[in-house]
Parts: structure tokens; sequence; C-alpha cells
């Protein structure tokens, strides 16, 4: 309910109701038929179904990975791709957990809580923190696939140096250009708080036991890059061990290898297409 002016208003929200939709809309239209089949010639056809998305779509992945797998048949295969949406539940540079409070408070606006996975939140402190892929993913029967910069421009911005943490603009300038950041600044992001760090150490279970989960984790001020050619294959594409993020997708998607590509730390990656100067 909204009240605004002494008024009251009732607010909707039809998020599940429209992902619903648009599944049921999908699978008449060639969606039902990501299964194996066997043509005439007794060749085995792959047919796979991937759902991605970036940001919030990439957040969102993580919370219908195994709900999309459901609507497909059994034999079909599926997997799922985050680009830039593994938010952190990290504190920021006062120690407050600035965007979990966001997070909570978003959960119950939205009503998003009865929707979470329920083995994840019969098993943590608080039911809000599956909305977190750090606690979620553990509990996604689909393969992952990974794909973030451990210095993600929008985490940068919103959970590590909120406005609410530096109400008079002290990181503004390093924000916008990290040149430009003091050495105490370079210190908070390379040292105690280092948020690469935390991380990969939010990953690192999923990478020594799950061979189902793919990563590819840069050192790029970026956010989202698998929705641009430029990042996604070409001659100056972002690398991880000479793997561009299509090469590492397309061996993990196809099951040529386990892809589990981690960067070195800034400023070693000469590679990277930058969203703010580095």
């Amino acid at each position: 309910m909204l009240i605004l002016d002494g008024q009251t208003s009732l607010l909707y929200f039809r998020g599940q109701k429209i992902w619903q939709a648009i599944i049921l809309d999908l699978l008449p239209k060639g969606l039902s038929h990501a299964k194996k089949v066997e043509s005439q010639l007794h060749f085995l056809i792959e047919k796979w179904a991937l759902l991605s998305g970036c940001s919030a779509g990439g957040l969102a992945t993580f919370l219908h990975c195994d709900n999309f797998t459901k609507f497909l048949p059994r034999n079909a295969t599926v997997k799922c791709l985050s680009d830039a949406g593994f938010f952190l539940d990290a504190t920021d540079i006062r120690m407050n957990h600035t965007f979990r409070s966001f997070y909570n408070d978003l959960i119950t606006l939205q009503g998003v809580e009865q929707n979470l996975d329920k083995n994840c939140t019969s098993l943590v402190t608080y039911p809000q923190q599956c909305f977190f892929p750090q606690y979620a993913l553990r509990y996604i029967k689909t393969p992952f696939f990974i794909l973030n910069t451990a210095y993600d421009v929008y985490q940068f911005h919103h959970i590590l140096v909120p406005p609410s943490a530096d109400p008079r603009g002290h990181w503004n300038r390093c924000k916008n250009n990290i040149t430009a950041c003091s050495e105490h600044q370079i210190q908070i992001l390379q040292g105690m708080l280092d948020y690469r760090k935390e991380m990969l150490i939010a990953l690192y279970p999923f990478y020594r036991n799950s061979r189902s989960v793919g990563m590819f984790i840069n050192s790029c001020f970026a956010h989202c890059q698998s929705e641009s050619q430029d990042t996604w294959l070409a001659v100056d594409s972002p690398r991880v061990q000479n793997e561009t993020i299509a090469e590492a997708v397309g061996n993990w998607y196809f099951e040529r290898n386990i892809t589990r590509l981690i960067d070195c730390a800034h400023p070693c990656d000469s590679t990277c297409h930058n969203l703010i100067i580095a």
C-alpha cells in the first residue's frame, strides 16, 4: 500500500505472473522442443535452452533458473547464465550492510520472499539472504555460468561506496576515474576491504565443489559484458587466460571443458574495456 499526500493506493507487482506468462507464450513457439532428438539418420541432435540476463536480469536468472527448467521437458538440456548479477552481501566502507537493507526493503515491498527457494530459506538465518546469489546458488540444480567482474562498477558505486557511506562525496573522483583514487582509497579497493577477495571467497565453494558451475571473473571496471559484441567476441575483447567471454561460455555450454577462469587483480589485465578510466 502506498500513502501519498494522505491518499492510499494499492501497488500491484506482477513480475512473477509476467515471467510465467512469457514462458507459457514461448513454449508452443519452440521452447518446448529444447530436448535431445534422434534424426532419421540416427544422429543425435541437441536442442538446448539457455536462460540468461544482465544486472537485475542476471540476478533474476539465479532466482528463476530451476523454475525455468521445470517448464521444459525432462530430457531437455537446460542451462543458465548470469552476467553482472552476482551481487555480494557485503559491507560498505563504513562497515554497514547498506545493500542488504535495500534488498530487505525490496523483498518486503514486492512480496518476493514467497518465491525464494524454500530449501535455502529454511536453512539460512534470515530468509532474505536467499535473494543474494552467494546463498542461493548452492541450491540451484541447473548448470550455471557466472560472468562477472571482480570490480563491478555498479557494486563499487552502490555496495562498497553507496552515497550514504560517503555523504561528502570524497569518493566521487575515484568512482569516475580510478587513476584519481588516493593511496588510501586504493588500499580499500585492494587491501583490508578487498572487494575482489570477498567475491572470490563467496565463489570458492562452487569453484571447488561443483562441476556444473562455470565462471569467467575478470578484473575490469565494467558492468554487463555479454550484451555488446565489443566485450563478448571481438579481436580486442577482454580475455582471461587468453579466452574471450564467448569462448569461455561456449566451452562450458557445450561441455568441451570445465571452465573456471579467474583473472589476476587490478591493474594486471590490459584487455579490459573499462566503463570508468582505469
